[in-house]
């Protein structure tokens, strides 16, 4: 660790002695410096809620510094790519800024947890190490055998871990500090295109995102203390947590992602404990501390606090938000704290926010219309806390996911890129200083996504509806049968009201058929083993899905814990079916 700091407090949530800036800076350099005038910070606890590090902007600051003059004293040129396993630790946010302070791009990489096996994450951080062409390569010391790994197949000029970098003998002159139209961090991406991508973003974006984002998305005020358990390599946890929290001086405090996997109600507790107001997770973190949440994890705690439970990072899946709700509305929380956005990479991070206090509002939308089999005026929205759960009747729950932030132009488009009106179902477009400049080093991924004008195509399909985004689903996620558009997430969704079948369990393809038909497929983790139990279950999945859409689809069982993930943590329904094509994703079943 770069010299733990032994604080036994944690950083304040208040600070009278510095006004508020949201990000309005030219640089994150500028950013930096001004927090480090005030005495807010960021705090690292671990899995049981302990503080384990406090770690104020001005020592972030100075280590930043140290950091940065040493990478421009061992020769490292402006925009080398310094690659970063990005562990929840004051290590990896202190590299990550000092590589600013030498005009070097940090690239965040993800950690194994996402992956399914040893040799699986090798090949991923080598991939992304030489699609970035990073020149070095910094490790937490637990991770430093398979990291080097992958890193020995390149020839850096450094490998190794946090202690090994600072042990250089170099003699520190000056840093090298970048403008504002430089790029200031590679952002790997699930993405729009075939494979992840880094995500090219310059200082002038990030500002300006995170300006958006304090000032219109969650509206940071004098008493807001953001916590996070989301990992750094995603761009929620590392701009949404981290970089919006320190260009608006706000204190973050953060609980490893493996830790929050292993004890979850350890999010709450902190919450609770630290009096936090903002934080944000994916459906399943939700649905995680629902499911754990027995009588003894429930005392003590106190979620009048919290301003903004934000929902981002895939679908927002209504069932499981309205079970949330109950679950902790007898320790103060209130369903209009809700506030699902959208957002991706490629556009820094956020999109579009629904305003503070109003919570979840949904469509229910007859399916013929989101197939494109009708045409219909789309309904008006109800509220989260009057409505019943999950898709009902060939309806399904569509979430808004607010209004656009200022600096974005929307529009929803056709198959012929003609602009729609509201309540059409279309290919989502944004425009604004915060879409990225491109895939680093991949003029033909970012042809086709971005044009010359500016325009990203997003990759996702929705509408607009007063003002409000509505999103539908992945374009190239749809099932087309016999000219007819199926959405997966409600193929997995009838799969997921059968007991014992949780959210992530299943996947939703199709498959090429005898006569060059694609054939509708459901992937469905199963642990059984008996032949007989394992028809039954087949037959099972077979009645549900026919009662609940009305198609017939073929099940294929595979492993448990084997349906692949992004880095994010997202179902990768592409290599899903690619796997399972290829025979990597198997199992004996019946259809």
């Amino acid at each position: 660790m770069l010299g733990i700091n032994l604080m036994t407090q944690p950083t304040p949530t208040l600070d009278a002695s510095l006004e508020r800036k949201y990000a309005e800076f030219d640089t994150l350099i500028d950013a930096v410096e001004y927090a480090a005038k005030g005495v807010r910070g960021i705090n690292f606890y671990s899995s049981r809620g302990e503080l384990v590090e406090a770690l104020t902007y001005t020592e972030l600051r100075d280590r930043a510094v140290d950091i940065g003059k040493r990478l421009v004293a061992m020769g490292y040129e402006k925009n080398d790519r310094i690659a970063l396993i990005a562990d929840t630790s004051a290590d990896f946010v202190c590299f990550f800024v000092g590589c600013q302070y030498a005009s070097l791009l940090p690239v965040p990489l993800p950690l194994p947890t996402s992956f399914g096996g040893r040799d699986g994450y090798v090949d991923q951080l080598a991939g992304q190490m030489k699609s970035c062409g990073a020149t070095a390569v910094v490790t937490p010391l637990s991770m430093q055998e398979l990291v080097l790994e992958a890193a020995n197949r390149f020839d850096f000029k450094f490998k190794g871990t946090p202690e090994q970098f600072l042990a250089e003998d170099v003699v520190l002159g000056d840093t090298r500090l970048p403008k504002t139209d430089d790029l200031d961090y590679l952002q790997y991406s699930s993405g729009s295109t075939r494979f992840p991508h880094g995500v090219s973003v310059t200082h002038k974006s990030l500002m300006v995102n995170c300006h958006d984002m304090g000032k219109y998305g969650v509206q940071l005020i004098e008493g807001d203390r953001c916590l996070s358990w989301l990992p750094f390599y995603h761009d929620m946890g590392l701009v949404g947590t981290f970089l919006t929290s320190l260009t608006c001086q706000t204190t973050v405090d953060y609980l490893p992602t493996e830790d929050f996997a292993r004890r979850p109600m350890t999010w709450l507790k902190l919450l609770s404990d630290n009096k936090a107001t903002v934080t944000y997770s994916p459906t399943f973190g939700y649905d995680i501390c629902a499911r754990r949440a027995g009588k003894s994890a429930m005392e003590g705690l106190d979620l009048s606090s919290w301003k903004v439970a934000g929902i981002g990072g895939d679908m927002i899946r209504v069932e499981v938000m309205k079970n949330f709700a109950e679950k902790f509305a007898s320790v103060g929380f209130e369903p209009t704290t809700f506030v699902p956005s959208y957002g991706l990479a490629e556009c820094t991070l956020a999109v579009s926010f629904m305003p503070i206090g109003v919570g979840i509002v949904v469509d229910k939308v007859d399916e013929r219309v989101i197939s494109g089999e009708k045409q219909a005026q789309l309904p008006h929205g109800a509220r989260l806390n009057g409505m019943t759960n999950g898709q009902t009747n060939g309806y399904r729950d569509i979430v808004n996911c607010g209004v656009p932030l200022p600096s974005y132009e929307l529009e929803i488009r056709d198959e012929s890129g003609t602009a729609l009106a509201d309540h059409n179902i279309g290919r989502v477009f944004v425009r604004g200083e915060s879409v990225m400049r491109d895939y680093y080093n991949d003029p033909e991924a970012t042809a086709a996504c971005l044009s010359k004008d500016g325009w990203l195509d997003t990759g996702d399909m929705g509408y607009m509806h007063a003002g409000s985004l509505y999103i539908v689903g992945r374009a190239k996620d749809l099932i087309i049968i016999n000219g007819k558009n199926h959405w997966p997430q409600d193929l997995e969704w009838a799969v997921e009201q059968i007991e014992g079948i949780r959210s992530g369990d299943t996947a939703a393809i199709s498959l090429p058929g005898t006569n060059d038909e694609e054939v509708p497929t459901l992937l469905v983790q199963c642990r059984l083993r008996d032949d007989d139990e394992r028809k039954a279950f087949v037959e099972e999945i077979k009645i549900q899905v026919m009662k609940t859409t009305g198609i017939q689809c073929q099940i294929e069982l595979v492993p448990p814990r084997t349906l692949p993930r992004t880095s994010s943590g997202k179902l990768s329904r592409v290599k899903a079916r690619a796997q399972f094509i290829s025979g990597v994703l198997s199992s004996p079943t019946v259809h």
